[in-house]
């Protein structure tokens, strides 16, 4: 086989790669801002609910609550809707879903591949954590923290995932959907699944869907 064509046949096995690799990356809607009920009556009724309805969250919903959640509000500096310790930005908002772990990636607002696997199971010890039609895992990236003191850096992380999950519980109940924060779980077990590297901590976990009726 000459060098042309297998140059050729290369260069078309990177192009598909590339191309598949691509496809898989989901584009958020466009964020609604003039959804859901007001601050006031959000905090009014925000709660914790465990029970949910094996109904899916609709793109737009999903993609309103990750901007609320930690997307960027101020595009010309970049800052996000949670408030972050000299904002290193250090957490970072993985869905997980029946079909896949994603990362969110506020800059862009998509959601990036991660592991093509239901791991909803081993978000928690609770019988509900399988079945919540969400997942968010919160995870703390400790190089991203730079130069930050090591016995401070699960302080700020701890911080900055509260901001973020309370976001959450907000939108949640401003759009009548189900949440709760949950911390019972084995991280060892979720960050192997997720293959997350040593310097990056799961935090938090939170459910969210529509409540069971």
């Amino acid at each position: 086989m000459s060098r042309k064509i297998l140059f050729t046949t290369a260069f078309f096995i990177f192009v598909f790669t590339v191309r598949a690799s691509a496809a898989e990356i989901i584009k958020l809607p466009p964020v609604q801002l003039n959804s859901g009920k007001s601050l006031m009556q959000s905090l009014q009724e925000r709660k914790s609910e465990r029970s949910y309805a094996a109904k899916k969250l609709p793109a737009n919903v999903l993609s309103n609550m990750l901007w609320a959640a930690c997307g960027v509000n101020r595009p010309a500096t970049g800052k996000r809707t949670a408030p972050s310790a000299m904002n290193r930005q250090s957490i970072d908002v993985y869905v997980a879903l029946p079909e896949g772990v994603y990362l969110y990636e506020a800059k862009a607002h998509v959601l990036k591949p991660v592991v093509a696997q239901d791991l909803r199971e081993l978000t928690g010890k609770q019988s509900f954590a399988a079945s919540a039609p969400v997942t968010l895992i919160y995870v703390a990236d400790f190089k991203k923290m730079g130069n930050v003191p090591e016995d401070e850096k699960a302080f700020y992380a701890a911080t900055d995932t509260g901001f973020i999950s309370q976001n959450v519980y907000l939108f949640c109940a401003s759009e009548g959907l189900a949440t709760v924060v949950r911390g019972s779980l084995d991280r060892e077990a979720l960050a192997k699944a997720m293959k997350l590297g040593e310097h990056q901590k799961i935090t938090l976990v939170q459910s969210v869907g529509y409540p069971k009726d």
